[in-house]
């Protein structure tokens, strides 16, 4: 059995990712879920966590999916701690080319305390290297709908905190746009068999099925 680490995002905790591990297990893999300090912790030490956490995982191969922030600390941990079992990766509209909302509530004091330390810490060029050494796959959203709105105008399509151009750097293996918001997607089926199928196969379509 294949196992998969499903780590969340900013404001939030493991347990928002239970529809999504429940899926996950439906679909023959073993799911575990990492907690971390989103806002009061650096990108480094919570990659840092999530390295040790990865230690104690059972399995040969260990995937990893991350939602928002979640995939930039996974990200982090591919470029600085390259774990040394295989697996893939699934980003969940992680804004891995810059966030215009996250800057944008950046400009206030309290809006600097909201995004936390993690999020700034950031650098799309650190994407490169981290790419390098896995394949991974990103899933945006474009139903417009989030709190995102309230503080920022967004250019293009977006989920309702990130725009699906934020999602895009080169070197992912696979990219899919999907009808769902920022948070929705952690309870949207198809986001589920989306996730499933890139670990299966490296891609969003499997061969065969056209795409």
């Amino acid at each position: 059995m294949e196992t998969v680490v499903l780590v969340h995002g900013l404001w939030m905790s493991g347990w928002v990712m239970a529809a999504l591990r429940r899926w996950l297990v439906r679909h023959g893999f073993r799911v575990l879920l990492f907690s971390y300090p989103a806002v009061s912790a650096d990108l480094s030490t919570n990659a840092a966590a999530l390295d040790r956490f990865l230690a104690r995982v059972p399995g040969e191969r260990v995937h990893l999916v991350g939602h928002s922030l979640g995939g930039l600390v996974i990200l982090t941990l591919l470029q600085r701690h390259r774990p040394a079992r295989p697996g893939r990766v699934v980003l969940l509209g992680s804004p891995v080319a810059g966030c215009v909302a996250a800057a944008a509530l950046a400009r206030w004091s309290w809006g600097r305390a909201l995004v936390g330390r993690s999020l700034p810490q950031w650098s799309p060029g650190a994407a490169a290297a981290a790419l390098a050494n896995r394949e991974v796959g990103m899933i945006a959203g474009n139903l417009g709908r989030g709190l995102g709105g309230l503080v920022t105008r967004f250019p293009g399509s977006h989920d309702g905190a990130v725009t699906v151009e934020e999602t895009r750097v080169p070197g992912l293996a696979d990219h899919l746009v999907l009808p769902v918001g920022h948070s929705g997607m952690l309870v949207s089926r198809a986001v589920a068999a989306g996730v499933a199928r890139f670990l299966r196969h490296g891609r969003f379509v499997p061969p065969g099925e056209g795409g």
